[in-house]
């Protein structure tokens, strides 16, 4: 009788509980939440991967401005364009925070990194270092010779290969060498040099695990009492993780060091060169640990992300070939057959750019932008969202939302005609937006325009059987494949003379 007692006594508190909280919530005027939220887990509960189509479908649920309690983190999910719009313009100062991660900890150097700082005098420097140093109009200028040269390369083993081609593979190398070269103006894959090329294949293992362990949750984010209690799986990893790209790329900046500017690219200084003369100058900021960490976050941004979303365009392109010939034959009617597509090419080929932005919709390099954090009490969508609250912005669900796009999970690059550059409003922000959008735009940009361009005009692609390419899509924080794309590809008879010149 007694422990009966006890059971009607503890749903009658958690009941009183429940009651209690959705009053305050509603004369507290805070987004709408889903019920229950349960005492300490809150809604982990409701959270399975992929996490942005879970996201989604809640939102499409309970609405497109969210709370969720995860754990002891409170959360707002915003999942359409006018709600983004006000967290990155009204409110842009307020969400330029980043909430504590532990990836943020560890790989983000105690929350040092350009991504993980917290907004303030270390982020604004890291940022203009990143925008006006490294990653500036003229910076990108410079080493158009090394985006040429790869790209020239990349045509040439495809030329020379006979049998099927792993594509991922292949754009990915070429990201990585772009990216080393214009880093520390090392060339890792597709040389002569075995050494060099076991180096790369560290250098490789290293981005890889470091992307998988970015995308794998971390429940003790989100309950601390899990790491009280030594449950700590995920934090050894990414320390070991940690460790390896510390003593690789301090190799790297031990190399350069000693070479005193003998490794530069085309005469000009690799951006390892460059920060480590501003160390000269500023040695207790631009620290080894700072310069490694800065040189990891290039790396991370410029080489998987562009690599895997010229993967996805090329698998949906030989799931329609229609449009692959459109394309081709544009590049035929605007650059010919006798010179490659180049980076000042791009403006001119406005079909192209539809297919890039189409696949930048359908296949977001970051479904999920970056976490952000509200330092103040501010507003979103007539909603007071508290300070400390967690923003989550599900890209993928505005991107995918028949509200915002007609038909929207059928490829249609037309629905982009007449669109300037790769954003539309907030219903296409591939980059994110506002203060603490992605630096890198303008580069990934060159090299997917270019990229794209020279393997499209060069070759005719064919999928290797009678059986669509496989969309699905696989575990990662810049949402990969599951499995990696396999073609095949000719020359195109009109480009013979050309690729026999290369």
């Amino acid at each position: 009788m007694e422990v009966q007692y006890l059971y009607i006594s503890l749903l009658l508190l958690l009941a009183s509980y429940l009651f209690a909280s959705q009053i305050r919530r509603k004369s507290s005027n805070l987004p709408p939440t889903v019920f229950p939220s349960i005492p300490l887990i809150g809604h982990l509960y409701l959270l399975k991967p992929p996490l942005y189509r879970t996201l989604a479908k809640i939102s499409a649920k309970y609405g497109p401005i969210l709370q969720l309690q995860l754990g002891f983190r409170r959360v707002l999910v915003v999942s359409s364009p006018s709600a983004a719009e006000e967290c990155f313009t009204k409110n842009d100062v307020v969400f330029a925070n980043r909430p504590k991660l532990l990836f943020g900890k560890i790989i983000g150097v105690n929350y040092t990194s350009l991504v993980s700082s917290p907004y303030g005098d270390n982020w604004r420097n890291l940022r203009r270092i990143a925008s006006i140093e490294i990653l500036s109009i003229h910076r990108l200028n410079e080493f158009h010779g090394v985006r040429v040269e790869e790209n020239r390369l990349l045509i040439r083993k495809l030329r020379s290969i006979s049998s099927p081609v792993n594509a991922k593979l292949m754009l990915y190398e070429l990201t990585l060498n772009v990216m080393m070269r214009m880093i520390s103006g090392k060339r890792y894959f597709g040389g002569v040099d075995r050494e060099m090329e076991e180096e790369g294949k560290r250098f490789r293992e290293i981005l890889d695990e470091t992307f998988l362990l970015a995308g794998a949750s971390n429940v003790g984010d989100y309950l601390p009492i899990l790491s009280w209690l030594g449950i700590k799986g995920l934090e050894k990893k990414l320390i070991a993780l940690q460790e390896k790209r510390d003593v690789f790329f301090q190799g790297l900046i031990e190399q350069l060091r000693k070479s005193k500017g003998a490794e530069v690219v085309n005469g000009k200084k690799t951006m390892i060169e460059l920060l480590l003369s501003l160390q000269e100058s500023e040695p207790e900021y631009y620290t080894d640990a700072m310069i490694r960490s800065f040189v990891l976050v290039l790396l991370a941004g410029g080489s998987d992300t562009s690599a895997g979303t010229m993967e996805w365009a090329m698998s949906l392109l030989l799931n329609h070939p229609l449009v692959l010939k459109k394309a081709q034959d544009e590049i035929d009617r605007v650059i010919g057959n006798n010179r490659l597509v180049d980076e000042s090419d791009i403006a001119k080929l406005p079909y192209l750019r539809c297919i890039i932005n189409e696949t930048l919709r359908l296949y977001p390099a970051g479904p999920l932008l970056v976490p952000h954090e509200s330092s103040e009490d501010c507003v979103v969508g007539g909603y007071k969202i508290p300070r400390g609250t967690m923003l989550i912005v599900n890209q993928w669900a505005i991107h995918h939302d028949p509200k915002v796009w007609d038909d929207p999970e059928r490829f249609n690059p037309e629905r982009f005609d007449g669109l300037e550059g790769n954003r539309d409003g907030f219903k296409l922000m591939p980059f994110g937006s506002g203060r603490r959008s992605c630096p890198g735009e303008g580069l990934a940009v060159r090299m997917l325009g270019m990229t794209l361009g020279s393997i499209i005009q060069c070759f005719d692609w064919e999928r290797v059987s009678d059986d669509m390419v496989d969309m699905n899509e696989g575990p990662g924080l810049s949402m990969p494949k599951a499995a990696p794309l396999v073609a095949k590809c000719k020359p195109r008879l009109d480009m013979m003379n050309l690729l026999s010149e290369l």
